[in-house]
This record gives structure tokens, C-alpha cells and sequence, in this order.
């Protein structure tokens, strides 16, 4: 009798009466959610914020009686917005499910709800003297979304953040709540699984000893990031390249364990300089910009990346001025050149700027006994394609490194027919423009050139040096063909059949 009625009740598109879950259920209806940067948005006809594991699980079957779509959502915070469902559809929002469950220091695991932040897991961890292996750039991230889109962090030596998953629980639409382990044959098509083949609902996660990070921080010419690449690669447990297009700088950053107390955090060499006098050199282009329009100087009060923005703001296609920005910018490096000690967490997690459009791809790069080269002149190949194609391409061009996932779908993982080898290196490439400016139009030019350096990256570089796409940064595309190319590049580099038939077990209607 219960199941009938909420057949009826979800016709009728009416709430889902309390009781059904055990405590209320938050329900907002029509609102309008953007993702972070505000170049995505939808109108669900009614979101979904669970205050429980069990009640999350209530509404996955009562959506899989009735058969109407449901998508789960975190905190939105994804480029492309692939948590967003279709026009009027429903969504759950795991943000109220937050809690630490358990945390073993024994075994070294934690078990945390799927919306919880990884600040938050980071901030319990810390009682325990533990952290995460490795974290992507953003603290605020939910758990559901950093595992499921297939975040990642850099180091050669370390896989995506999914491979710290070592048991996780989806509410699936026709199995139920199920439990799945590496040893369960479907563990590795749902740990990466977009949400597709059930809601993450809990995971517990691999944890390692709390420890202090050293951070370098260095100004490279290109040349010598060529050069140095496989040393940097085999000498340090995290490591990022900062290319600054129109500018031979690329900001090296790399962080090692170091030791604890008495030296403790902050030890180190921190730059020569003072805050004011590095950020001279970007203070000083805006007030000679600013003044240039007849617009009010004072600067002294903006940040680095709110210096970059308020610049970027006053012409953010014109091809000169992102040049003397991108200059400034490598000098604001220069001056900001030394080392610096602090805990994992904060060194791990760093600033991405404001409001942005941004793509990554994930290409092979051999093995870290064997690096191929083949990731540093893919970053060579594309400035030298923006720069003599004239690109606004603002800084920086962001480079990563992981070792394999064993994950099905990730885009680290292993390629169709091969078995995942931990050995393998791929690095992660990200292009950005900046969204400086609330004007419609300013930034429709804005997105229409990003659209464009995208699609020089995808057709004169991905093909050549077998680049997928992350999955949080694909955009839905705008026409047959390339909608065609993209399905095309997505078969050949996934097990797609395998991913659907897993699917098509837990989600047979395909309601999610």
C-alpha cells in the first residue's frame, strides 16, 4: 500500500510525506542553482536535502518506483555543472549528510558521509594525527563529488582520490543500499561513476600520518622545465608546473615530508620580500591601467588573485594587456621565490582565482622510470600554438601529474584491454579564462574565445597525444557533429560497454 502511494504522490508531483523517511526532509522547489563560476544553471522542480543516509536512500526508490529521473548534486562546484539534471527534473542534495562516522587509527581509514567537505574530513582527521594522501585544489569540495567526478591532486607517485576509496555505499534504484569493496567486481566501474549507477551515500576513505609539507617555490625558464621535467618528476612527492603564456617563466611548486617540531611550521626560506613589494608589479600595471580609463587608483587593499581579475576586468580579450598582465604575473613569482613549511592540508589546497571557464585533459606520459616527454611538449606544442595563433590566453596553464587509477572510468585509469598498472604516469593539463565581469555580454565574448582555444586544444593536440577530457570539465555539445566526435573519443578511450552494463544492474531505468 505504501509503494502504491507513492507511486500516486510522485504523479501528482507532490511533497514526499516526512514520515516515508523517519524525520523531515528539506524540499526546496523551483529554485534556480548555478555552479560556482555561473556559467551553468538549472531549474529542478524540487530539490532534495536529506538529513540522513536512510532517508537519501527512501528517495532513490521512491524516484526508481515511479520511474522519475533524479540527479545527485553536491556543492556545485564543477565547471561544467555535471551534478545540474535536465529542466523541471528532481535532484538530491547530499549536503546536509556530513558526518564523520568513524575514523580507525588503527587501521587508517576514516568512513565519512558523501557530503561532507573535505575540510571537514581534514579538520577530523586532524584529532586523530591523520590526513588524506592527497587532495585536489579545492577544500570545499563534498566527498561524493571529489570520488565520483574523479578529482585529483599531483605527484607522480600518487593515483587520483579515488583510489583512497577502500569501501563505499550507493543508494541504487533497483539494488537497493549495496555495499562494494575492491574485491566486488563492480567496485571499480562505480567508484568513478558520474553518479550514473547509484547515489554515494557513505565512503571510507585511506588515510595516512598527519605530516608537515616543505613547499619550493621557483621560476623556471621553459627550457629549463624541459630539461629538469624527469628529475622533478622522480625527486619530489607533489609537483606542478605553472606555464605563463606570452612569458618565458613557468612556476615550479613542489612539496616533500619534512620534519616535525621543534623547526615545525613555518620553517624555511620565505621570500626576501615583502608581500607589498611582490605584489608590487601587478599593483603598479592597475593603477597605470585604471588611471589610463580616467578610473580610480587605489589598489592597495586587493590580493593576488583579485589584483589578476581587477585587470583582466578592464579589457579581458584585448591581447596586449593580457600580455602585461601574464608579465606582471611571472614577476610577482620571481619576487615570491623560497620555501615554506606548513601542514599537508594547506599546502595541498591553493588558490584557483575568481569566477573562470576552465578545461583539463588527462594524456599518458610513459612510466616514472620512463617519463615519454611527451607531457611537456604537449604544453610546449600549445603555447606555441596560442601565441602564434594570438590567443588572450591568461595565466597560467596548470599541470599536474598522477599515477594510474584502477578506476574504469577515470581519466588517469587504464586504457580498453589493458590491465591498470600503478607504474604508468599521466599528467593533467588545464587551459582558463577569467570571468572577471558581471556584464552579459562581456562575458558571452568571453566564453565564445574560451569556446575557441578549447577547440584548437581539442582538434591540433588531444588526437595527437591521446588526451581525454576530466569529467567535471566536458561540456554538452552544441551541435550533431561534435556531438558525434565527442561520443567517438569517449568510446575509444573508455570501457563504455562495461560502464553501461554495470549501469543498466543498479539503475536498469536509467532514471539517474
Amino acid at each position: 500500500k505504501i509503494r502504491a502511494a507513492m507511486r500516486r504522490v510522485l504523479r501528482r508531483a507532490e511533497v514526499l510525506p516526512a514520515a516515508w523517511f523517519g524525520t523531515s526532509v528539506a524540499l526546496l522547489e523551483s529554485e534556480e542553482i548555478q555552479n560556482w563560476s555561473g556559467t551553468h544553471s538549472c531549474s529542478p522542480g524540487r530539490v532534495y536535502h536529506p538529513e540522513s543516509v536512510a532517508e537519501a536512500a527512501a528517495i532513490v526508490s521512491a524516484h526508481a518506483l515511479s520511474k522519475r529521473a533524479l540527479r545527485p548534486c553536491g556543492s556545485t562546484l564543477s565547471p561544467n555543472g555535471i551534478g545540474f539534471g535536465r529542466e523541471g527534473e528532481a535532484m538530491l542534495n547530499m549536503a546536509l549528510c556530513d558526518r564523520v562516522t568513524r575514523v580507525d587509527v588503527e587501521a587508517g581509514t576514516c568512513t565519512v558521509e558523501a557530503g561532507a567537505r573535505v575540510e571537514q574530513v581534514l579538520e577530523a582527521l586532524a584529532a586523530h594525527d591523520l590526513t588524506l594522501e592527497n587532495l585536489a585544489s579545492i577544500a570545499a569540495q563534498q566527498i561524493g563529488g571529489f570520488v565520483q567526478a574523479g578529482a585529483h591532486g599531483t605527484g607522480a607517485t600518487l593515483p587520483p582520490v579515488d583510489e583512497q576509496v577502500v569501501e563505499m555505499k550507493l543508494a541504487t534504484p533497483a539494488r537497493g543500499v549495496v555495499s562494494l569493496r575492491p574485491s566486488d567486481p563492480d567496485f571499480a566501474a562505480c567508484r568513478v561513476g558520474l553518479g550514473a549507477c547509484g547515489v554515494l551515500t557513505e565512503a571510507t576513505l585511506r588515510c595516512v600520518p598527519r605530516h608537515l609539507l616543505r613547499e619550493r617555490v621557483e621560476v623556471l625558464t621553459r627550457a629549463e622545465a624541459k630539461r629538469r621535467h624527469a628529475s622533478l618528476l622522480r625527486d619530489n612527492r607533489h609537483f606542478r608546473l605553472m606555464w605563463l603564456p606570452y612569458v618565458d617563466a613557468v612556476v615550479c611548486v613542489t612539496n616533500n615530508p619534512t620534519l616535525p617540531p621543534p623547526l615545525g611550521d613555518g620553517q624555511g626560506e620565505p621570500p626576501a620580500l615583502s608581500e607589498t613589494e611582490r605584489l608590487s608589479p601587478l599593483r603598479a600595471l592597475l593603477v597605470e591601467e585604471r588611471r589610463a580609463r580616467g578610473l580610480e587608483a587605489r589598489v592597495d587593499d586587493l590580493n593576488f588573485a583579485e589584483l589578476r581579475d581587477e585587470l583582466l576586468k578592464l579589457a579581458p580579450l584585448d591581447l596586449d594587456l593580457v600580455r602585461r598582465v601574464n608579465t606582471a604575473e611571472a614577476e610577482f613569482w620571481r619576487r615570491s621565490q623560497g620555501v615554506d613549511v606548513a601542514d599537508s592540508s594547506r599546502k595541498l589546497n591553493f588558490e584557483c582565482g575568481g569566477q573562470q571557464w576552465v578545461n583539463e585533459c588527462a594524456l599518458p606520459a610513459g612510466t616514472l622510470a620512463a617519463p615519454t616527454g611527451a607531457d611537456v611538449q604537449f604544453v610546449l606544442d600549445l603555447l606555441a600554438l596560442l601565441e602564434a595563433k594570438g590567443v588572450p590566453a591568461p595565466a597560467p596553464i596548470e599541470q599536474r601529474w598522477t599515477s594510474e587509477s584502477s578506476s574504469l572510468m577515470s581519466p588517469a585509469g587504464p586504457r580498453p584491454a589493458h590491465p591498470p598498472n600503478p607504474a604508468n604516469l599521466h599528467s593533467w593539463v588545464g587551459i582558463i579564462m577569467y570571468l572577471p565581469t558581471d556584464d552579459p555580454a562581456q562575458r558571452d565574448k568571453i566564453t565564445a574565445a574560451f569556446d575557441d582555444y578549447k577547440r584548437m586544444c581539442e582538434t591540433l593536440l588531444w588526437p595527437r597525444y591521446g588526451a581525454v577530457e576530466h569529467w567535471a570539465k566536458i561540456e554538452r555539445p552544441r551541435d550533431p557533429d561534435h556531438a558525434r566526435l565527442v561520443r567517438d573519443r569517449l568510446r575509444r578511450r573508455f570501457p563504455t560497454d562495461a560502464f553501461d552494463a554495470v549501469r543498466r544492474k543498479y539503475d536498469p531505468d536509467g532514471i539517474l
